[in-house]
């Protein structure tokens, strides 16, 4: 089938993918970037969609990073799949360092005391609040006692301050990169307008300089034709 992989991944590859891309993050960031660079509109659409899936890194609503980038783009008339490229800002080399700082700002905030043990367990701590929900999701179909203990923990020590923390700096680091990717991306559209404009040049140029190839009159041809009948 079209657009199907011919070598289907397992689950683990998969994982290990996500952790480290195949070619490592430098490449897959500079794919990033490159598509980024060629979407098809205008630079402050493009910047704005950055923006947005930058600041969206910032918040704790891990799985849904792609759907509260294309809301807040909308909201913002950027560009839907520079918002989603920009998401990559938030990956497992950088999931740590944002978590502890936007839960080192929003238990400043909150006027609470920054344990920095919280952080060790960061990742494991969505994955246990995760797995309870699950939990106690298919409680409601099944015999089993839905808890919920665990889950208000975790959104009063872990989910709301990291929400209310990472707004300051999930909103600095999105217009940061609205600035930097402007220019860049003006620039680039700039210059390959600039040479599709020299190659049609070219090619303009090329016609002109090559010479006419008569072509011949069909009635010419047809007279001729009919004479050469006649005199036979």
């Amino acid at each position: 089938m079209v657009f199907k992989r011919r070598d289907r991944r397992s689950p683990i590859r998969i994982a290990s993918e996500f952790v480290y891309p195949r070619g490592g993050w430098t490449r897959a960031f500079h794919y990033v970037k490159h598509r980024i660079r060629r979407l098809p509109d205008s630079p402050e659409r493009i910047a704005r969609g950055v923006g947005a899936g930058v600041f969206t890194a910032f918040t704790p609503f891990y799985g849904f990073h792609f759907v509260i980038a294309a809301l807040i783009s909308r909201l913002i008339n950027g560009n839907l799949l520079a918002s989603l490229s920009g998401t990559f800002f938030g990956n497992p080399l950088t999931y740590v360092p944002i978590g502890v700082i936007c839960l080192q700002t929003g238990n400043y905030l909150l006027g609470d005391d920054f344990d920095e043990g919280e952080t060790h367990g960061l990742m494991d701590s969505f994955f246990k609040a995760l797995s309870d929900l699950k939990n106690n999701f298919m409680a409601m179909f099944t015999d089993r006692v839905a808890d919920w203990r665990g889950l208000a923990v975790f959104y009063d020590e872990v989910f709301f301050p990291y929400l209310i923390g990472g707004i300051l700096p999930g909103l600095l680091a999105g217009v940061i990169c609205y600035y930097l990717s402007l220019p860049v991306v003006r620039t680039y559209q700039q210059r390959r307008r600039a040479r599709i404009k020299a190659k049609f040049e070219e090619i303009k140029r090329l016609a002109e300089t090559e010479p006419a190839v008569p072509v011949a009159n069909p009635l010419n041809s047809e007279r001729k034709s009919e004479k050469e009948i006649s005199d036979v």
